[in-house]
């Protein structure tokens, strides 16, 4: 990673490639790498000095390789969902712009609450489908509407900050907009962890549900 060009340098791994990237950067550059991975990875980044960095929140799909991206643009929020934070805001909006995608550029405060709000539909809607056994979030929310608006209800009075109101009719307009994602229990130790940790005894038992299927092993 020498002799980078000056600018932001784009981490589009996975989570767990991220403690090789970081010791790969060399210090001088450790500022302009922009995160843009799923999950709570506030606490990884604050233990390796990286937490002031630039990061992103994706809400938009992109469904295969070489397809155009589906962008989080919802009925409740025309504006979009993709959110970013840090010195490299406006480079990252002016990249997605060119994409014709739409980006919030945000304060820390603000992308604080919209990344909890990420966190909670990703470790939602698709922890309801693989426990119930539905294909895609789309048919999670429309065949279980009542437990989804009852764990997005405890997930959102678990986390450490005061979400903004209207939290669930934000997360389902977005999964209509991304209805064909596939449901499955990733990334756990980034994602459902978090809420696992905080005792939310209705998601517990939804993970219990995917052991006791087949479809989810503690790690």
């Amino acid at each position: 990673m020498d002799n980078l060009p000056l600018g932001p340098i784009y981490v589009a791994t996975r989570n767990d490639a991220l403690p090789s990237v970081i010791s790969r950067c060399p210090n001088d550059r450790l500022c302009d790498l922009v995160f843009l991975q799923n999950g709570y990875v506030q606490n990884f980044m604050n233990h390796f000095g990286v937490g002031d960095n630039t990061q992103a929140l994706l809400f938009f799909a992109v469904t295969k390789a070489g397809a155009k991206p589906i962008d989080g643009v919802t009925t409740v929020n025309p504006e979009g969902l993709t959110a970013v934070t840090g010195k490299h805001s406006a480079d990252f909006a002016g990249r997605l712009s060119e994409l014709n995608l739409k980006c919030n550029i945000l304060d820390k405060t603000s992308y604080e609450k919209a990344m909890y709000e990420k966190l909670i539909w990703i470790s939602s809607l698709m922890l309801i489908g693989a426990a119930k056994g539905e294909a895609t979030v789309g048919d999670a929310k429309m065949n279980h509407s009542e437990l989804v608006a009852r764990l997005i209800s405890e997930m959102s009075a678990s986390v450490d900050v005061n979400l903004e109101e209207g939290t669930l009719p934000r997360l389902l307009a977005y999964t209509d907009v991304v209805a064909d994602f596939p449901c499955a229990v990733k990334e756990y130790e980034w994602r459902n962890k978090l809420f696992h940790e905080k005792g939310c005894e209705l998601h517990n038992s939804l993970l219990d549900k995917c052991v006791e299927r087949g479809v989810f092993a503690f790690p």
